[in-house]
Protein backbone atom coordinates (compact mmCIF):
# COMPACT_ATOMS: atom_id res chain seq x y z
CA UNK A 1 0.00 0.00 0.00
CA UNK A 2 1.07 3.59 -0.51
CA UNK A 3 1.81 5.93 2.38
CA UNK A 4 2.33 9.69 2.50
CA UNK A 5 5.10 10.88 4.79
CA UNK A 6 4.45 14.54 5.52
CA UNK A 7 7.19 16.32 7.45
CA UNK A 8 7.37 19.84 8.85
CA UNK A 9 10.78 21.44 9.36
CA UNK A 10 11.97 23.34 12.40
CA UNK A 11 12.55 27.01 11.72
CA UNK A 12 16.04 27.83 10.47
CA UNK A 13 16.91 24.19 9.74
CA UNK A 14 18.48 24.77 6.30
CA UNK A 15 22.08 24.13 7.46
CA UNK A 16 21.07 20.87 9.15
CA UNK A 17 19.05 19.88 6.08
CA UNK A 18 21.98 20.46 3.74
CA UNK A 19 24.33 18.54 6.03
CA UNK A 20 22.07 15.47 6.22
CA UNK A 21 20.90 15.63 2.59
CA UNK A 22 23.31 13.04 1.11
CA UNK A 23 22.19 10.36 3.59
CA UNK A 24 18.53 11.36 3.16
CA UNK A 25 18.82 11.07 -0.63
CA UNK A 26 20.59 7.71 -0.39
CA UNK A 27 17.55 6.26 1.39
CA UNK A 28 15.24 7.69 -1.27
CA UNK A 29 17.49 6.26 -4.00
CA UNK A 30 17.15 2.83 -2.37
CA UNK A 31 13.32 3.12 -2.39
CA UNK A 32 13.46 4.18 -6.02
CA UNK A 33 15.75 1.29 -6.96
CA UNK A 34 13.23 -1.07 -5.34
CA UNK A 35 10.42 0.48 -7.41
CA UNK A 36 8.61 1.70 -4.28
CA UNK A 37 9.05 5.49 -4.53
CA UNK A 38 6.19 7.39 -6.17
CA UNK A 39 7.39 10.94 -5.47
CA UNK A 40 9.49 12.89 -3.02
CA UNK A 41 10.54 16.48 -2.53
CA UNK A 42 10.74 19.46 -0.23
CA UNK A 43 8.31 22.32 0.27
CA UNK A 44 10.12 25.61 -0.46
CA UNK A 45 9.56 28.13 2.33
CA UNK A 46 8.77 30.80 -0.27
CA UNK A 47 6.96 30.74 -3.60
CA UNK A 48 10.03 29.80 -5.64
CA UNK A 49 11.55 26.58 -6.97
CA UNK A 50 14.91 27.80 -5.60
CA UNK A 51 14.22 29.39 -2.20
CA UNK A 52 17.89 30.10 -1.46
CA UNK A 53 18.48 31.13 2.15
CA UNK A 54 14.72 30.98 2.89
CA UNK A 55 15.11 27.21 2.84
CA UNK A 56 12.28 24.75 3.13
CA UNK A 57 9.27 24.28 5.37
CA UNK A 58 9.04 20.49 5.11
CA UNK A 59 8.95 17.49 2.82
CA UNK A 60 6.55 15.06 1.17
CA UNK A 61 7.33 11.45 0.32
CA UNK A 62 4.84 9.01 -1.19
CA UNK A 63 6.09 5.44 -1.26
CA UNK A 64 4.98 1.85 -1.02
CA UNK A 65 5.42 -0.05 2.25
CA UNK A 66 3.98 -3.39 3.46
CA UNK A 67 1.99 -1.67 6.22
CA UNK A 68 1.64 1.52 8.28
CA UNK A 69 4.09 0.33 10.95
CA UNK A 70 6.78 -0.24 8.31
CA UNK A 71 6.21 3.22 6.82
CA UNK A 72 6.39 4.80 10.28
CA UNK A 73 9.60 2.91 11.06
CA UNK A 74 11.18 4.01 7.80
CA UNK A 75 10.17 7.63 8.39
CA UNK A 76 11.50 7.61 11.97
CA UNK A 77 14.92 6.48 10.71
CA UNK A 78 15.25 9.38 8.25
CA UNK A 79 18.57 11.20 8.67
CA UNK A 80 16.67 14.50 8.75
CA UNK A 81 15.16 13.39 12.07
CA UNK A 82 18.57 12.65 13.57
CA UNK A 83 19.89 16.00 12.28
CA UNK A 84 17.01 17.92 13.88
CA UNK A 85 15.52 19.10 10.59
CA UNK A 86 12.01 17.79 11.15
CA UNK A 87 9.76 19.21 13.88
CA UNK A 88 6.89 16.86 13.08
CA UNK A 89 6.35 13.82 10.86
CA UNK A 90 2.94 12.44 9.95
CA UNK A 91 2.57 9.10 8.15
CA UNK A 92 -0.79 8.34 6.54
CA UNK A 93 -2.14 5.72 4.16
CA UNK A 94 -2.46 7.18 0.66
CA UNK A 95 -4.77 6.14 -2.16
CA UNK A 96 -3.47 7.12 -5.57
CA UNK A 97 -6.27 8.18 -7.93
CA UNK A 98 -4.42 10.27 -10.53
CA UNK A 99 -2.53 9.83 -12.66
CA UNK A 100 -4.08 6.44 -13.26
Amino acid sequence: MLYAIIAVDHDKSLAARLSARPDHLARLDALQDEGRLILAGPHPAIDSPDPGDAGFSGSLIVAEFPDLASAEQWAAADPYNAAGVYREVLVKPFKRVFPS
